[in-house]
């Protein structure tokens, strides 16, 4: 293959990577996207919910084809089975990644960005220290791509940013095992609602749960922190547990697909733009620190570094400290949230199953929304009635 010339190039075509291909194109940058899997969307890597009102920022058209259940609400059950209802608070679906991923690429295609899929990027090429472009493999076909810009869109274990000196790596309590089925056959199952699990013996400082798909169809997983649990088991081996031990739900389910990988959930890594390079999605850390969720935060960074990445192009200077812009912007509002979250998440990955069963008899699903999104100011009202926990509450919040 012949060496290339391209204002960015994009490495990984993931929601991130395909939201800032988009961005940039719309700018009428040149951008070319390196995708490893000879299929973008192929195999999934979460439990694919959703919220409608990120696509309608970002502008995505919401069509049939890549949404499943509509979801209005989730069901949260304490280790003893007590549940708490969180009903109608949310507007989402669980989504056909596989086709939805797709989408998001073809929306930048029509932009005019270019794709290449079954290309795996070896190096980064530096010139006096600023990253100029990327050597890839199609095929096993050799080629360069040089590029004002590079930018890492390759998940978790992001080799692009590792090579170009950024430093992403997890550390391990900020890493999550993920071990997920789509199962068929699941009974008794409320289609429109998100059903989480907590307990240590059910997930420890983690949870198990079941994403709807359809009427009898879901993702049915698991998170747990590292590798595996403190007495050596893995995440599978609490899933398949937990599948055993529900048969109300299990019974007569089958797995239809197994999908299993790392869950960054540090709300953000140190830092993510050098001279002429810059990291979104997970590659970067940006995943919510509570549920691992990542879609739209990772899209939401890809405009952002989108948008800046064309202003520093025109511009013509593509320093670290230009487009530390982007860091800038990301750390003022979606990067503050998800450090106020890893807040939450670090006081709930220190509680035992007798203070989840507490918390299901005094919380309700508006406190517990309010949660997730970062208010606290109905916390110390709520902690009065659980003493034990105030402590542990005043040193983190």
């Amino acid at each position: 293959m012949k060496d290339m010339e391209y204002d960015v190039v994009v490495v990984g075509a993931g929601p991130g990577g395909s939201s800032a291909a988009r961005f940039l194109s719309e700018k009428g940058v040149k951008v070319l996207v390196l995708e490893k899997r000879q299929e973008i969307g192929a195999p999934k890597r979460c439990a694919e919910g959703l919220n409608r009102s990120a696509l309608e920022d970002l502008g995505v058209p919401i069509s049939e084809k890549f949404t499943t259940s509509n979801i209005n609400g989730a069901v949260l059950y304490s280790p003893k089975g007590k549940k708490v209802v969180m009903d109608k608070v949310g507007d989402g679906f669980v989504l056909e990644r596989k086709v939805f991923e797709k989408h998001l690429a073809a929306l930048a295609i029509r932009k005019g960005a270019k794709y290449m899929v079954k290309t795996t990027v070896t190096d980064v090429i530096k010139d006096g220290g600023r990253v100029v472009g990327v050597k890839a493999n199609f095929m096993d076909e050799e080629f360069m791509v040089k590029a004002k810009i590079v930018i890492a869109a390759d998940g978790v274990d992001s080799m692009t940013a590792k090579r170009a000196g950024i430093n992403t790596v997890n550390r391990l309590s900020d890493y999550h095992s993920g071990f997920q089925y789509e199962m068929a056959g699941i009974t008794n199952m409320d289609a429109h609602k998100l059903h989480i699990f907590f307990g240590n013996d059910v997930a420890p400082k983690g949870y198990v749960w079941i994403f709807p798909k359809g009427d009898d169809v879901a993702n049915v997983g698991i998170g747990i922190v590292g590798i595996a649990s403190e007495d050596g088991k893995r995440a599978r081996d609490y899933l398949d547990k937990f599948i055993a031990n529900n048969p109300e739900f299990f019974a007569k389910a089958s797995p239809i697909e197994v999908n299993s990988g790392g869950i960054p959930v540090s709300a953000s890594a140190k830092s993510f733009v050098s001279d002429g390079f810059m990291v979104v999605g997970d590659a970067a850390q940006q995943v919510n620190p509570i549920h691992g969720g990542g879609i739209a935060i990772a899209m939401y960074a890809g405009k952002i570094a989108g948008e800046v990445a064309a202003k520093a192009l025109k511009e013509g200077d593509v320093s670290a400290k230009r487009l530390s812009e982007y860091e800038k912007i990301w750390r003022d509002d979606e990067g503050k949230r998800l450090e106020t979250l890893l807040k939450l998440r670090t006081f709930l990955e220190r509680l035992e199953d007798e203070d989840f069963e507490r918390l299901a008899e005094v919380i309700s699903g508006d406190d517990i929304m309010k949660l997730t999104v970062g208010d606290y100011g109905g916390l110390p009202k709520l902690l009065a009635k659980m003493p034990k926990l105030l402590p542990l509450a005043k040193k983190l919040f």
